[in-house]
């Protein structure tokens, strides 16, 4: 029994002891290396970017992310959740401290003079049975928080905050990323029209030479026909690309809290496609736990809910307290301020939940059950990580000898067209083959213009899927 009460006692003469487990980050295994190689402009050098998006070298696209930053709807909402954490953690930490409470009051009361006490007892006739009561005064207790309870609790909210302030990073670095991404998307459909334009353009032409020489017996209508129908699939790719440029300035505009249209005047003017940068570092994979909010914010509650477990279980402990009251008590006004109105009590409280261990015991089950769920919600967000960030490496690599494959077919399928107008000119090959490498030549370069989008897109989502960059000092 001695040996079972030694740590007890030893909490009571230390008065801080924290019951519960103490938290230590989890050693979570990650690979040394990516599992695609890094090709494509990537490199594994870890490099300090203050602000990734500036290495498109685009003055328009840093503008809008420095005003979606400061007036974003969603990254205020983040903000204002920050503000109430803190307020919370406030409150955690007032716990720690007394509490006082003021109170005065008067009254005017009357007794019975038929009470039981008094029933046997002759009373004079000048004693009042009713009067005035004048009474203030301050009340004052103070619980000890030697089992650390208390001090869970604070550790429970400052781990919450900084949860928090990382969840507030992960809207910012989605927010970025889409602002990115949605005028990217406007510069590379404009890309994709300007391209359009000119096959219309020589579309067109060749139509009206089809007409001109059907006149002179030199064609036959099936070969007009035919390129008015290649004219007509060149013209028809318009409107879908028009709706997406639209779209995402509407996109652009809300995400600015702004009217959806209010951007239509400023992004409607064609700007050429940002390029994306000579070299893209990405670092380690063990950089994701340093870098990515979403797993920051993960390990963040972990240890919540590790400081909640030792919160719970000071319940199966005794709470003591000091409480105290002063104040003046009296029947007129007139001596209420005197010494001998004074009032004061002083003294320890202990309140224990002893016929209550059933209930706190599976309170404290259930809050270890909570960490077991936080603890693997952390590791699937470390492994969802690099599920993205590999994904991520894949489809920029890749993208990119799309697009150099696709540049060499472009200029194979020119130098194709160029041979089947001398020919057809020459009168040596059919208009069909004509027909058939003007579309091919079409098709390529509309691959080639939405490839060359897409690799601006991927390099987007890959500096999203790394944490959005190393060092976000937008908005911070």
């Amino acid at each position: 029994m001695k040996t079972k009460l030694l740590p007890f006692a030893a909490c009571v003469l230390l008065a801080g002891c924290r019951v519960g487990p103490d938290y230590q980050p989890p050693a979570v295994k990650v690979p040394e290396q990516w599992g695609e190689p890094l090709s494509g402009r990537v490199t594994g050098q870890v490099k300090r970017v203050s602000a990734w998006w500036k290495s498109f070298n685009d003055a328009e696209l840093d503008a809008l992310i420095e005003r979606a930053a400061a007036t974003n709807l969603n990254l205020r909402i983040a903000e204002a959740r920050v503000r109430q954490s803190r307020a919370q953690r406030g409150l955690a930490q007032a716990d720690l401290w007394p509490s006082i409470d003021g109170s005065g009051s008067y009254s005017r009361q009357r007794q019975s003079e038929n009470q039981p006490i008094l029933g046997d007892i002759s009373i004079p006739s000048s004693v009042p049975f009713e009067n005035n009561v004048y009474q203030s005064g301050f009340d004052a207790a103070w619980e000890l928080d030697l089992f650390g309870g208390k001090h869970r609790a604070i550790e429970a909210a400052d781990a919450d905050l900084v949860a928090v302030e990382y969840e507030r990073h992960e809207v910012l670095v989605t927010l970025l990323s889409e602002v990115a991404r949605h005028y990217v998307v406007i510069r590379g459909a404009q890309r994709q029209l300007a391209v359009l334009q000119s096959q219309i353009a020589a579309q067109t032409e060749t139509l009206t030479i089809t007409e001109n020489r059907v006149k002179i017996g030199a064609a036959t209508e099936l070969d007009a026909q035919r390129a008015a129908a290649l004219l007509a699939t060149i013209q028809s790719q318009v409107p879908p690309l028009e709706t997406t440029v639209q779209a995402a300035i509407h996109r652009l505009g809300v995400l600015l809290d702004l009217h959806p249209d209010a951007l239509r005047d400023e992004l409607s003017v064609v700007r050429p496609l940002p390029p994306v940068p000579p070299e893209v570092p990405v670092g380690l994979p063990s950089d994701l736990i340093l870098h990515r909010p979403d797993v920051r914010k993960a390990e963040r509650r972990l240890a919540a809910d590790t400081a909640r477990i030792g919160q719970v279980k000071s319940e199966l402990f005794p709470k003591f307290f000091l409480t105290g009251a002063v104040g003046q008590s009296s029947a007129g006004a007139g001596d209420f301020f005197s010494s001998s109105s004074r009032t004061w009590s002083i003294g320890p409280t202990v309140q224990w939940r002893i016929f209550d261990f059933g209930r706190v015991r599976s309170q404290i089950r259930a809050q270890i059950a909570v960490q077991d769920q936080t603890m693997l919600s952390y590791e699937q967000v470390i492994l969802n990580s690099l599920e993205e960030v590999e994904n991520a490496l894949v489809a920029y690599a890749k993208e990119q000898e799309h697009r150099r494959l696709l540049a060499q077919a472009v200029s194979a399928h020119q130098k194709a067209v160029e041979l089947a107008n001398e020919q057809y000119n020459e009168g040596l090959g059919n208009y069909l083959d004509l027909l058939d490498t003007q579309r091919a030549l079409y098709v390529a370069q509309g691959a080639l213009a939405q490839s060359e989008r897409t690799v601006a897109v991927n390099l987007i989502m890959l500096y999203k899927a790394l944490g959005g960059g190393w060092d976000n000092s937008v908005a911070q």
